[in-house]
């Protein structure tokens, strides 16, 4: 899509008239809530819009600011987040709007002449096979946009609660695990509401409430870390440029005027550019240097000689300095003097780790934090599992972040090195083949691909990994194309797992036809008799048969090989209040492009396997087929008998 042409314009380009927000300044806060959301940013409307599919869990999300977002902030979507959108339903809607980023270029200084700058790489920004999806670029405000719309077409029609100050946070620590222990006291800041106070009782508070974060320093924690000492400015515009690489993201390297990363915007016009800026003493603050826009592109005019940049429109700009933060704990057990209870308030995103937005990694990561606590919270909330399983969000998260502010003060460091006339013939760890060598080795953390959770109860060991090389343990589920068995539909098999907190069971066949006696029926009569069986011991009666643990089959054999009707019958399911057939549990490789998942994903063929995958997409177990016991005793380790679900 093309927009943006006669100037920047927030919203949705496919509306000319756009739609008007709810007004719900003047609408009164709940007096009690099961999760209370304090901040409207990615986070926050990540967890916002998996709670609001919930109907039996009540949600309120709180928000400072007068109403959404229109522009700025955040613009990178890594790969692994739109897989997560996908799961929302909204993953296509990015696809049209957004910009594609397909190639990276690289520039340094000219050998011939050091104050102009050459191409010296050009790589795919992604290497092949390593989502299904690409990496895209879209104002933040718009993936807002997309999240608010999801949770008002939810069941539960939730709409966040503007201008709303957070005053304080107070914990009964007398309180049981899934009692309304918090509570909260908001101010409301819109016209004709200024002072009014209004408190809220949750038993789960989520602090997505950014950097200076009042839900951290209620729970008495604080961001530790360093900062760089080096500026930087970056500027959304819109402009004229003889630069041949303008539509290209870009990295680029002057000889003694700094850097430059470049990144095409959505519309075909919009571009955002990073300018290596002043660097700073070592007890100065950005601020203290008044640094302008008209000095911003004065500097971005230096490093791109000898091209020009006439820019026609700031859209919006500012300025930072590079600085990593990381707070002790994502949540308030973990403090001292709360070890002996389960948590109640947990923080998120840009609230428990700050970085430099350059890696474009701050929003994904704030999304895959809200993402992996958000099942935890619908499974302790509707009983499905005990409240120890929302410890684990800390413990899993913590070290992602960790992860990333490695990678972020390395990438960095990288960027603001400065390179000499001709470096880039040669190998000393100067040149731009370590530059463009770092990009392609980190390119699966940039994708968002790379994230791995540690052996825990929820991340088993690698024991049978060998029975399916492609589906890593503690990684997300990397997708590849399958053919449904029942109408020849080509799809991802990775998109049968929706943002529902529901489990999934994915089940390989080995080479046999699936006959009663095979590996295949046999396991099948063992989830479907069996008292033993996890879908029978979790899944509430009453409830359809895949509410708790939805299981899928992936045959071997060719769409036109297999007679639905010869399948076992558990893989059919009769669901909903008429008992209709479920017929879109089953799967065939499909062959017509000539990738089978079998070999893609490196299924053994001879022996099949099972892969259980978590609500948030990631593996965490690969068994044998005749493995029932080990698959009963990982679910029961997790989830409630159903019997004692809901009380």
């Amino acid at each position: 899509m093309q927009y943006h042409l006669n100037g920047y314009s927030p919203g949705n380009p496919t509306e000319t008239r756009p739609k008007q927000a709810t007004d719900t300044t003047n609408t009164s806060l709940p007096k009690e809530v099961d999760v209370l959301i304090v901040g409207c940013g990615p986070a926050g409307l990540t967890l916002a819009t998996q709670l609001a599919a919930c109907t039996d869990i009540t949600t309120c999300i709180v928000e400072q600011k007068s109403g959404p977002l229109e522009k700025g902030q955040a613009d990178g979507v890594s790969c692994r987040s739109m897989e997560m959108f996908n799961a929302f339903g909204f993953a296509h809607k990015l696809l049209q709007e957004a910009y594609w980023v397909n190639e990276t270029t690289f520039w340094k200084p000219d050998p011939l002449d050091a104050q102009r700058i050459v191409r010296v790489g050009q790589i795919y920004d992604t290497e092949d096979d390593l989502s299904e999806f690409p990496h895209v670029i879209l104002n933040q405000a718009r993936v807002h946009d997309f999240y608010l719309e999801a949770m008002y077409n939810a069941p539960t029609a939730l709409e966040p609660h503007y201008a709303r100050r957070l005053l304080d946070l107070v914990v009964d620590e007398a309180a049981g695990p899934l009692d309304h222990a918090v509570t909260a006291r908001f101010e409301a800041t819109g016209d004709g509401q200024e002072g009014v106070t209004e408190t809220v009782k949750a038993r789960f508070v989520v602090g997505c409430d950014g950097a200076r974060s009042r839900v951290r320093k209620s729970m008495g924690l604080e961001l530790h870390g360093d900062s760089a000492n080096q500026a930087w400015g970056v500027m959304d515009i819109l402009a004229v440029t003889d630069f041949p690489d303008v539509r290209m993201k870009g990295l680029i390297q002057s000889h003694d005027q700094g850097s430059i990363v470049l990144i095409p915007r959505e519309g075909g016009y919009l571009v955002r550019i990073y300018v290596e800026m002043d660097k700073l003493d070592k007890s100065q603050r950005v601020g203290e240097r008044n640094i302008t826009v008209e000095a911003i592109i004065a500097k971005a005019n230096r490093v791109l000689r000898p091209y020009q940049l006439d820019v026609k429109q700031v859209v919006w700009w500012s300025v930072y300095e590079i600085g990593q933060r990381l707070t002790s704990s994502f949540d308030d057990a973990a403090l001292p003097k709360h070890t002996a209870r389960h948590p109640h308030v947990f923080i998120a995103g840009d609230a428990c780790h700050t970085h430099s937005p350059k890696a474009g990694q701050g929003m994904n990561v704030s999304m895959g934090d809200a993402f992996n606590l958000g099942w935890k919270l619908v499974a302790v909330l509707r009983g499905q599992s005990q409240p120890a399983l929302l410890r684990s969000y800390s413990e899993e998260r913590q070290a992602v972040a960790q992860d990333l502010i490695n990678f972020d003060r390395e990438w960095a460091g990288i960027l603001s090195h400065r390179p000499t006339a001709g470096a880039h013939n040669k190998t000393d760890g100067t040149s731009e083949e370590t530059f463009e060598s770092y990009f392609i080795k980190s390119g699966r953390y940039t994708a968002g691909t790379a994230v791995r959770y540690a052996p825990s109860m929820l991340t088993r060991t690698k024991e049978h990994q060998h029975l399916a090389t492609g589906f890593d343990i503690g990684t997300r589920l990397h997708s590849a194309p399958v053919m449904r068995l029942a109408d020849g539909k080509p799809m991802q098999l990775g998109h049968v797992v929706q943002a529902d907190a529901r489990w999934r069971l994915l089940v390989f066949s080995d080479a046999s036809a699936p006959t009663p006696l095979s590996a295949m029926g046999r396991l099948c009569t063992f989830l479907n008799d069996s008292p033993d069986s996890p879908v029978r011991r979790h899944t509430v009666q009453g409830s359809d048969i895949d509410s708790a643990i939805d299981v899928r089959a992936i045959f071997q054999q060719s769409n036109r090989a297999l007679e639905i009707n010869d399948t076992p019958a558990f893989l059919r399911p009769c669901k909903g209040s008429l008992g209709l057939t479920d017929y879109e549990k089953m799967f065939t490789p499909d062959l017509r492009g000539g990738k089978d998942i079998f070999d893609m994903r490196g299924i053994n063929r001879r022996l099949g396997c099972m892969v259980v995958v978590r609500p948030d997409q990631y593996v965490a177990h690969v068994l044998p087929l005749d493995a029932y016991e080990q698959l009963a005793a990982y679910f029961s380790a997790i989830l409630n008998t159903a019997d004692v679900q809901g009380k």
